[in-house]
């Protein structure tokens, strides 16, 4: 079994889940805020020391076109800063709808609000692991 964890990057807060790939579902962590305009390097490292992931993936923002949002080259620094520091493979994938879909999820049970970037964290990770096993191995 090979756990991952998942990022949904933004530039106030970051959400985290966990999930493994056997299963192919994930699991909200926690939403982290930004330290002086920047991730909270500590938590991020304390998080991947415990779950000790094996790879991680981190949500492209695209707008409904399919497009690079404005944040997208911020996520692009972020998980490249990832994998420099922790050593990690990082994957993007797009999280298009992401956060629409955890507003869904949170309106279906009584959730806090700051749950809802742990909750699009997750959906990405299950997004990269739909489109993983849909992918022939090489």
């Amino acid at each position: 079994m090979t756990t991952f964890l998942g990022f949904d990057f933004g530039t106030a807060k970051i959400g985290v889940a966990v999930g493994q790939s056997i299963t192919g579902t994930a699991t909200p962590l926690v939403t982290l805020r930004t330290v002086q305009q920047h991730p909270d390097w500590r938590r991020i490292g304390e998080l991947i020391a415990t779950w000790q992931p094996a790879e991680l993936v981190v949500g492209l923002p695209c707008d409904i076109d399919g497009r690079e949002t404005d944040i997208a080259a911020p996520a692009k620094r972020f998980a490249r800063q990832l994998e420099g520091r922790y050593r990690l493979q990082v994957h993007m994938v797009d999280e298009r709808l992401t956060s629409m879909e955890a507003r869904r999820h949170l309106r279906r049970r009584p959730r806090n609000i700051e749950e809802l970037d742990a909750i699009a964290a997750g959906l990405i990770l299950e997004t990269w692991f739909s489109i993983a096993v849909s992918q022939p191995s090489e």
